[in-house]
C-alpha cells in the first residue's frame, strides 16, 4: 500500500478561481484602490508593529 500524501496548496484550478473572483469583485467595485490602500496599511502595521509603538506613521499617501 502506498502511503497517503497530503497535497498542499490550492492548485491551478483554485488559483484561476481566485483570480477570476478578484477580477469580478474589482469590476463590480467591491475592491477599490482605497480598500487596497487600507489593507496595505493594516498589513504594514501588523508586520511593523514595533514601529507603530515608536510613533511611526504607516499611512500610505498621506
Amino acid at each position: 500500500m502506498a502511503p497517503y500524501r497530503y497535497r498542499r496548496g490550492i492548485g491551478l484550478v483554485g488559483l484561476i478561481y481566485i483570480l477570476i473572483g478578484l477580477y469580478v469583485a474589482w469590476v463590480h467595485e467591491y475592491i477599490t484602490p482605497a480598500l487596497l490602500r487600507d489593507i496595505a496599511e493594516a498589513l504594514l502595521a501588523v508586520l511593523l508593529w514595533f514601529l507603530v509603538l515608536l510613533g511611526v506613521d504607516l499611512h500610505l499617501g498621506g
